[in-house]
């Protein structure tokens, strides 16, 4: 890049047009954005323009008119309501970046219902201020076959929240081998240490034994001498698996040793399986609970199928005591979330399998999936021998690590992968797939039935752009 003489960036800086001079235009002036609104755009816009042209970038300057259009054209991006919509044929089913579960239209409802006013926190029968946990409580309770159980914005929160009431003064005593880390970064230790508990590191990487959580019990874990820990806590590889000489302490064993020394026993679970409708082998709330966990903490937005939540359940002292701690006041979920987690334990309550996207899209045959595909390639007079191709699909969302399940997708050839699958992305609907082998593969298993219509709109658009 050739560097600008003084004179060249003197005379590309004052060819940037002056605030007013954008406001002015009839693109902005007649926009119906506040003032202050567009002010703010159109300084940023001309801050960032600067910057180039004083680091020697030789920049193409809008005049008036040209960057009163790009300013527009960012509050028409804004006049849509956002997160927007988008297709999920990804082929992972709790894809964290796409909202995890979708919510049934039950759970969508009851938070249409609940947005507007709603008795949150009174007691309709007398008129008196009630808690927003009332009605939710004996539900969950029934669902989950626990003493009690308190709901908070998501599973970071639970954690945070039964570290910070019940860690102190010793801390909670933790395995390196569940050291885990989750999404952007964050991990299960500094949660737990958020609030101010102290967590104890005890074990190796591969191998942890009962004599390792003794010693913290006692005070005598290596580098953690002359403190006892107050709890234990357990947390399930969700989003991993270890194999070959690794070792872990089961929580039978461990409620063994917290109930020997007094102290509590928590199990983040993660997942928030309830078990039926979903592949056996992942641990469920209840077992927890029947293996000795004193409070179980899990999600709600995964194998649970609801909406971003975080529950503890358990013994009904130690969830009191969390409920009343002053932080459970700023990690309280909204009435929304309530009334769709609400929903969702509804479905739970039923016999059979519950009546939700999750789960009826695991249950999903594979013959009913190429149907649809076949219909979709016909549509669109695409070769069904070609496009239509077997595929693999997986829970995500840090639940089930390593498990997939046969599904069947649509290979979308013809151009460049990345531009197609950018196109896609950039359409209407928006759709989001993945790239394998220079092609884009829409897995049908993450698509709702109800969306092929919407699918195929977008496939015919993409036909049209060539």
């Amino acid at each position: 890049m050739a560097t600008m003489s003084r004179s060249e960036l003197a005379a590309s800086l004052s060819r940037l047009p002056k605030v007013d001079q954008v406001l002015a235009e009839p693109s902005l002036a007649e926009s119906g954005w506040r003032r202050l609104v567009c002010k703010r755009l159109v300084t940023d816009a001309l801050a960032e323009l600067r910057a180039r042209v004083r680091e020697g970038e030789r920049v193409e300057i809008p005049d008036a008119v040209g960057l009163a259009a790009r300013v527009r054209s960012e509050l028409d991006g804004w006049a849509r309501p956002r997160p927007r919509p988008v297709l999920n044929a990804t082929g992972v089913l709790l894809h964290t970046n796409l909202g995890r579960a979708p919510l049934s239209a039950a759970a969508r409802q009851a938070m249409v219902d609940a947005a507007g006013t709603c008795d949150l926190e009174v007691v309709l029968h007398d008129g008196s201020r009630g808690s927003r946990f009332t009605a939710i409580g004996p539900l969950l309770r029934a669902v989950m076959q626990v003493e009690d159980a308190h709901v908070v914005n998501n599973n970071a929160a639970a954690l945070l929240l039964a570290c910070t009431v019940l860690g102190p003064p010793g801390g909670v005593v933790l395995s390196v081998g569940q050291m885990v880390e989750i999404g952007d970064g964050f991990r299960v230790a500094t949660m737990a240490a958020a609030g101010g508990c102290r967590v104890v590191s005890v074990g190796s990487t591969n191998r942890t034994h009962p004599r390792d959580y003794e010693a913290a019990l006692l005070g005598e874990a290596p580098g953690f001498e002359g403190m006892k820990a107050s709890a234990i806590l357990w947390a399930h590889q969700s989003n991993f698996a270890q194999s070959g000489f690794v070792r872990e302490v089961g929580l039978p064993k461990l409620a063994e040793l917290a109930r020997a020394h007094g102290v509590p026993l928590i199990a983040d679970l993660g997942s928030g399986s309830l078990g039926p409708g979903l592949p056996e082998r992942e641990p469920t709330i209840v077992e927890y609970v029947e293996q000795g966990a004193d409070l179980v903490l899990c999600s709600g937005d995964k194998l649970m199928g609801g909406p971003q939540a975080g529950i503890i359940a358990g013994r009904r002292e130690l969830v009191h005591r969390c409920r009343r701690h002053p932080m459970a006041r700023a990690l309280r979920p909204d009435k929304t979330a309530l009334a769709a987690l609400y929903a969702t334990f509804a479905a739970h309550a039923r016999e059979g399998r519950p009546a939700l996207p999750l789960h009826q899209r695991v249950a999903a045959e594979l013959g009913s999936l190429r149907t649809r595909a076949e219909a979709l390639a016909s549509a669109l007079g695409w070769s069904v021998d070609e496009v239509v191709v077997p595929s693999t699909a997986t829970i995500g969302g840090g639940s089930l690590p390593g498990d997939t399940m046969p599904s069947v997708a649509l290979r979308v050839v013809g151009g460049k992968a990345s531009r197609t699958a950018r196109c896609l992305r950039l359409g209407e609907p928006a759709v989001m797939g993945r790239i394998e082998d220079d092609a884009v593969l829409l897995d049908l298993r993450t698509v709702d039935p109800a969306d092929d219509a919407q699918l195929l709109a977008a496939l015919r658009a993409l036909g049209e752009l060539g």
